[in-house]
């Protein structure tokens, strides 16, 4: 009995130990940059992922077009985006009608983020090479 209470406790210790959620706070500018350089972001969409390039030199590219969303908009887009203080911002020519949006950015797990948009909207995004 000794034995089983033994690896039972052990067990208990290790689930916690590795269960232990990520603490998200919003991340710096420099945090942000690194996260998001050269990397592919999939916004959790009602659709579908739909993938944005954070491309080294501040240009992003975003392609719904394996969305279908060509019905609601251009569905392939080339912006710029940048850091300002700590948020992420980005400025496509049509998209939004060409208006710059900034996001506050917490990372909730080691590919994994949620954003919140400077009016309000928020959502989840996984990021990969």
């Amino acid at each position: 009995m000794t034995l089983l209470r033994g690896l039972i406790l052990s067990a208990t210790v290790w689930a916690t130990a590795f269960a232990t959620p990520v603490h998200a706070d919003d991340l710096t500018g420099k945090e942000i940059a690194t996260l998001i350089t050269d990397k592919k972001v999939l916004l959790s969409t009602t659709w579908g992922a739909f993938p944005l390039f954070y491309r080294n030199g501040n240009t992003v590219v975003g392609d719904g077009s394996g969305l279908g969303l060509a019905k609601f908009f251009a569905p392939k887009e080339t912006g710029k985006w940048w850091v300002k203080d700590e948020e992420l911002c980005q400025q496509f020519p049509t998209w939004y009608k060409g208006q710059p949006l900034c996001f506050t950015i917490k990372q909730t797990g080691p590919a994994e983020i949620k954003w919140v948009r400077e009016d309000g909207y928020a959502g989840t995004a996984t990021i990969s090479n």
